[in-house]
């Protein structure tokens, strides 16, 4: 998307077309892992190609917006409800993070530095005002600019939904604010809903999904069945996880989400919570259990002092890897506009 800097953003309804087609073509409903879409960079091809492709897969990779809704027709779908948040490391933090406050400034700066396959360094920054707007860049040269030219865009309803979620969880009502990081991008999932809500959605989905395919010329891919037991309770916590990660990287620098990220990765049922050392500062390292992950593996290292993100590590089943790291920080627009970043 960098070479194509002529090309309009697509809308919302593209975006909500490329998601119910992508989600689709990436085999849910079994678990998948959800990417960020700052994660990727994206190889050279003709426009519509790159275009399509681009758009459809920083959707999906950015959201968590599965086709699945839940469980059998005569029984309730599972309500997600917290595993009850004792006083883990993770809780521990978040109430230390909270306390401590956001520091001064009126919007949030993340720099991550991705290497991929070819381990060669990727940076992509990314401010999140306080009142909403994002501004986007691939060198601080490009991010003053647009900053400077006021080239923001509104935060995505997603983005609104998962950062309130993480505030949500921050101000105790961790149960409720675990339902709202699941169903942020959408709830085909079924989660909380009756059996009648529940096959409503999946109808909806499936339909979504079809229409979607109708419109670009592809093969209607045959309907499938809904997801019960241990795989649903993948499917829900990978939902979760992902949700929630992208809350972080959104705003990671904002306390208070940063906060409400920790107490709902707290109740993630196995996340192993390790400890280690980055650059001579003590971390935690944050492992969910590959079952939610389709058999990848994810490890995020935050600091284990104020929680922000330090890097993360990804392998897929087939044994790639990326690594990603990632700076966050206060600032205040005006100083990113005069180039002090």
């Amino acid at each position: 998307m960098k070479n194509l800097r002529d090309v309009p953003s697509p809308g919302p309804e593209a975006y909500d077309r490329a998601r119910a087609a992508l989600r689709t073509a990436m085999g849910e409903p079994v678990a998948t892992v959800v990417r960020p879409k700052r994660w990727f960079s994206w190889p050279k091809a003709g426009v519509a190609a790159v275009g399509a492709a681009a758009v459809a897969a920083a959707v999906v990779l950015a959201t968590t917006s599965g086709s699945v809704p839940a469980g059998p027709s005569d029984a309730a779908p599972p309500a997600a409800e917290a595993p009850r948040a004792v006083e883990t490391p993770l809780v521990k933090l978040a109430s230390a993070v909270k306390a401590a406050g956001t520091q001064p400034g009126d919007a949030s700066l993340i720099v991550n530095t991705k290497f991929g396959l070819d381990n060669k360094p990727d940076l992509y920054y990314t401010i999140y005002t306080d009142k909403g707007e994002q501004f986007t860049g691939d060198s601080e040269k490009s991010l003053v600019n647009a900053v400077a030219k006021g080239q923001g865009e509104p935060a995505t309803p997603y983005d609104g939904k998962v950062l309130a979620a993480a505030r949500l969880a921050a101000n105790g009502d961790v149960d409720k604010a675990r339902i709202a990081m699941i169903t942020a991008g959408n709830n085909a999932l079924g989660v909380g809903l009756s059996p009648a809500e529940a096959d409503k959605a999946w109808a909806d989905a499936q339909a979504e999904t079809a229409e979607m395919f109708r419109k670009i010329g592809k093969p209607v891919p045959a309907p499938r069945p809904r997801p019960t037991g241990k795989e649903l309770e993948n499917l829900i916590d990978n939902h979760l996880w992902s949700n929630t990660e992208h809350a972080l990287f959104a705003n990671a620098a904002d306390a208070e989400v940063r906060a409400g990220v920790l107490k709902l990765y707290a109740t993630i049922p196995d996340m192993i919570v390790g400890k280690t050392t980055v650059d001579g500062q003590a971390a935690l390292t944050l492992t969910p259990p590959p079952a939610i992950l389709g058999g990848s593996a994810d490890v995020l290292t935050i600091n284990a002092g104020n929680g922000l993100p330090i890097r993360e590590e990804i392998k897929s089943e087939t044994g790639q890897r990326w690594v990603v790291n990632y700076q966050s920080s206060r600032v205040t627009l005006a100083d990113v506009a005069a180039g002090k970043i």
